[in-house]
């Protein structure tokens, strides 16, 4: 009896032993690893860096103009890894606002990305209409109305996708020689109203480079947009004829422009 009830108590403390050894491993947390990538906005017109205030370009109408404000907001980014798929960044991490006057705008930063190689990636000009309409509350940071540039219209309660400004000789001089293009419009509002749509895709193949993204380490992702392309793009944009565009038909032919104004630089390792 004594050697039976020895052989019991060591068996039940065996299986205690196990159970205690799986409930250690279950409660263990799961380890899992991210990493980033970034991406620069490298604003030129044509061949020339884009100089505010400064620059001197001309557009294929032979007019000579100076920016003094480029702005324009990129969100809803998608990256297509090596085997095909796409990696969907997060929507609250995902709406940016590049400005020329602020370089450091000019570099946004992808975290908590699943390591891997990457081919290329798809974003949206603008601002989509889900969270044009959204609840202040999910309006924070470059989509804070009061803090984005006035890259928002109030009377018309949707975003500003680019704002484009400058000066020209062409341009009215009751304008003191300035034009403006400020594109918005997201195809919908308030009340199930319609509007311009200048919501425009571009997808960017890294063509035969890869971005590898592993802890650690995250490559830079160079892209060009090209202001003359606003003015040279499907429709060619005169500032003699049109100085100014804001909520008006004709900017849906900015908008098809700019999505042209972007192309792909290359990629700088381990930044």
């Amino acid at each position: 009896m004594k050697t039976t009830a020895t052989v019991g108590l060591l068996a039940t403390l065996a299986i205690g032993l196990f159970v205690l050894a799986c409930d250690t491993n279950d409660t263990n947390p799961v380890t899992t690893t991210t990493g980033k990538m970034r991406i620069a906005f490298d604003n030129v017109v044509s061949a020339s860096d884009l100089k505010l205030g400064t620059g001197s370009y001309q557009n294929s109408s032979g007019e000579t103009f100076v920016v003094t404000k480029f702005n324009y907001f990129v969100s809803n980014i998608r990256l297509r890894k090596q085997d095909g798929s796409d990696y969907v960044v997060p929507q609250d991490s995902s709406y940016f606002l590049i400005q020329e006057e602020k370089p450091a705008s000019q570099t946004i930063t992808l975290n908590n990305l699943p390591p891997g190689n990457y081919t290329g990636l798809t974003f949206t000009v603008g601002v989509d209409s889900l969270r044009s309409l959204a609840d202040i509350s999910k309006r924070t940071g470059v989509l804070d109305p009061a803090l984005n540039d006035g890259m928002y219209w109030e009377w018309n309660s949707g975003y500003i996708f680019m704002k484009l400004e400058g000066t020209s000789a062409v341009a009215p001089p009751l304008q003191n020689n300035a034009f403006f293009y400020h594109v918005g419009g997201f195809g919908g509002g308030y009340g199930g109203k319609k509007t311009i749509n200048n919501l425009r895709t571009i997808t960017i193949p890294f063509a035969s480079n890869v971005a590898s993204v592993q802890t650690g380490s995250a490559p830079s992702v160079q892209l060009k947009t090209d202001v003359m392309k606003i003015f040279d793009g499907p429709t060619k944009l005169s500032i003699a004829q049109y100085s100014s565009v804001m909520f008006d038909t004709y900017s849906t032919n900015i908008a098809d422009n700019y999505a042209q104004m972007f192309s792909f630089a290359g990629i700088l390792a381990n930044q």
